[in-house]
């Protein structure tokens, strides 16, 4: 029955690798050439690629005029180049699952691009740009660096989220398994013992618990940190409460598996496998109140005065 158990629970740690990894992949790179029509590279031309929402993200090409840009998020974007008096016209992209895509950008004279429609002069006067206020071209331009990590960041945190959410069907199942997985006691002198088949099933839900927590664990933790950005709010009590059910993630499989060689000789769960499920229990309600501390309509800022 031990060796059952094994491949149920290697089986589940299988599953749920795959499927993080799935999602690990859901990144992508676009890449291409910035060439004139004769075909020409254009060395160093700035290559702009900008999101249906957010900042758009821009790179310079190398010598070749060949661009790279890694970690979007699928979904929908606009592409455009300039450089040596050259612009292209503004290309619709579709970034997919598809790690690779390559993307190339015509260049051509600005005045053979499609003249914008003019806009109906005004009497009224213009508004201070940036530059009016005191900020320099390079203040106002967007860091390519910054938006790439902007993007990654945001994309394995959309991952952690659903991992996370995830995580909450077999957590539950967990719970309501354990008690037909225990010994019932006593009854004329001997242990009534659980039925195999529900001692088998409740590790399996374990395991596949405990998996997809540390998967979803993983994304947060190696989600890249925007410098000079401060948490507050439902994020602050989210990651708090971390200190509570992780350690608890840890602390209940170990127990779990000491109640698990108990039950199986037949006998009750004593000593500190007594435990095993309070710890699960409290494990449980951190990390559901966790969930809840970045999902409630609250405004935390009345909490934080």
């Amino acid at each position: 029955m031990k060796l059952k158990v094994a491949w149920l629970v290697l089986l589940s740690l299988m599953i749920v690798l795959l499927f993080s990894l799935s999602l690990a992949a859901q990144t992508a790179t676009l890449s291409g050439t910035a060439t004139d029509a004769k075909g020409k590279p254009i060395a160093n031309a700035a290559v702009t690629l900008k999101p249906a929402t957010g900042a758009p993200i821009e790179v310079h090409a190398d010598a070749d005029g060949n661009y790279r840009i890694p970690d979007l998020a699928p979904g929908e974007y606009t592409l455009s180049a300039s450089g040596e008096g050259l612009s292209s016209k503004a290309i619709k992209v579709t970034v997919t699952t598809a790690p690779r895509q390559t993307v190339d950008v015509l260049l051509v004279p600005e005045q053979e691009l499609p003249s914008a429609p003019q806009a109906a002069p005004s009497s009224a006067p213009a508004s201070p740009s940036l530059q009016d206020l005191g900020f320099s071209s390079e203040q106002t331009q967007g860091n390519a660096q910054l938006q790439a990590t902007l993007a990654k960041r945001t994309h394995m945190l959309k991952t952690h989220q659903k991992l996370g959410l995830i995580t909450v069907i077999p957590m539950a199942a967990t719970l309501i398994t354990g008690p037909q997985a225990k010994a019932k006691g006593r009854n004329g002198g001997t242990i009534k013992e659980p039925t195999t088949a529900n001692l088998d099933f409740h590790a399996a839900l374990g395991g596949a618990t405990t998996a997809l927590y540390f998967s979803a664990a993983y994304f947060a933790i190696r989600a890249p940190r925007v410098p000079d950005t401060k948490k507050h709010g439902g994020i602050r009590w989210h990651e708090a409460l971390a200190f509570v059910h992780g350690p608890g993630m840890i602390l209940t499989p170990i127990l779990g598996a000491m109640a698990y060689n108990q039950e199986n000789n037949g006998e009750k769960a004593h000593g500190i496998a007594a435990q095993h499920g309070t710890v699960a229990y409290v494990t449980a309600i951190a990390y559901g109140t966790s969930i809840v501390a970045v999902s409630w309509p609250i405004h935390w800022k009345f909490w934080e005065k």
